[in-house]
């Protein structure tokens, strides 16, 4: 028995990329059947059919037997710019009024602030939970680290990326494990004892595209007696310029901490209340921050996803993308952010077990 996908309310999008659209370059593993490797080529075709960017992107892909109680593993090429020079890059490549709102609304100068916690520094106490505003202008608040796919798009210059596992450089690495059942033709359905491949070979794609939250390096080494002062987290990326709480955004500043506290995407400052993000897998809840919420049908870009569910990238999941440097010539342009409210859920990552397929990033 299959579960049927609704009508794609993107379709139209595709009838924009005529000129320009990027192209996927794969590398694939050694062992990766026919059938996996055209998984992959139609995953990549859905975002080359939404985004206008003549970029090349380079990705090695498996699918493979992997160690039990391991679904898959992904990790994402990252590159540190100058906050200065990523905002001057998203204002030269704007093009939608997403674009412009999201430029409009972000700092001035060369660093940012942001509310943080569970620093070595932290005045409340050394690895406290309790936020606070970091605005000394070191490090990790004059820089950002994203992700190289995101900075061809950007126009920015790009050194060769070496991510463990790529054959050669390459902007993503991802491999699934051949272990575990994979419906590899959505377009009827997806078996009810199958994960959708297709989906969520586009869901990691996504991360390799940007999609990704440098809160998780935060979250993951912050555990006493391991913490560290605030300008060695160098990890904000271009999404997390738009990741707000209502804490955070009463001080005009992103919110960069790992708890459990709501946060969500917006392009004009905190102001408009988007969609939910996840906050942490060990001082959130339980979710890679680099996700929308779970349980909440936000997007592709969601951390979980079961057997049987169809995938799809959702309006949600464009509003972001061309938030950080993709180029989206055919996203609903509604009066409020307030109302992206569609999609599926979803998957990926390292060291996973059967049941909900779950995301892990680096």
């Amino acid at each position: 028995m299959k579960t049927f996908l609704s009508a794609m309310t993107l379709a139209a999008a595709a009838a924009g990329n005529a000129l320009a659209a990027p192209t996927f370059n794969f590398s694939f593993i050694p062992g990766t059947s026919l059938q996996a490797q055209q998984g992959f080529i139609d995953a990549a075709a859905r975002w080359s059919s939404l985004l206008d960017d003549n970029v090349t992107v380079n990705l090695t892909v498996g699918f493979n037997p992997l160690d039990p109680g391991i679904l898959g593993q992904a990790q994402s090429a990252r590159q540190l710019y100058s906050y200065s020079t990523f905002r001057d890059a998203l204002a030269a490549d704007a093009t939608s009024t997403f674009d412009t709102t999201a430029v409009a609304h972000l700092p001035s100068g060369s660093s940012f602030n942001m509310l943080l916690n569970r620093t070595a520094n932290n005045p409340n106490g050394p690895g406290s939970s309790a936020p606070y505003i970091d605005s000394d202008g070191d490090a990790n608040n004059s820089f950002v680290r994203i992700a190289t796919a995101e900075a061809k798009a950007l126009g920015l210059a790009v050194t060769p990326p070496q991510v463990d596992g790529c054959i050669g450089s390459c902007d993503g690495f991802i491999q699934f494990s051949s272990n575990y059942a994979f419906d590899f033709n959505p377009h009827d359905g997806v078996d009810a004892d199958a994960f959708d491949f297709v989906g969520v070979a586009a869901h990691e794609i996504g991360h390799s595209l940007g999609f990704l939250s440098g809160v998780d390096i935060l979250d993951f080494n912050s555990t006493p007696p391991d913490i560290y002062d605030d300008d060695e987290f160098t990890y904000v990326t271009g999404l997390d310029m738009f990741r707000y709480s209502g804490a955070s955004a009463a001080e005009g500043v992103i919110d960069w901490t790992a708890d459990g506290r709501d946060k969500y995407f917006s392009l004009d400052g905190g102001a408009t209340v988007g969609p939910q993000f996840s906050t942490g897998a060990l001082y959130g809840d339980g979710r890679q921050a680099s996700h929308w919420k779970d349980d909440l049908f936000i997007g592709l870009m969601d951390p979980t996803a079961g057997m049987g569910e169809v995938l799809r990238i959702s309006p949600n999941d464009l509003v972001a993308m061309d938030a950080i440097g993709w180029d989206v010539p055919a996203i609903p342009e509604p009066s409020s952010m307030a109302m992206l409210a569609a999609g599926l859920l979803l998957l990926g990552g390292q060291a996973r077990k059967a049941g909900a397929f779950r995301k892990s990033t680096k």
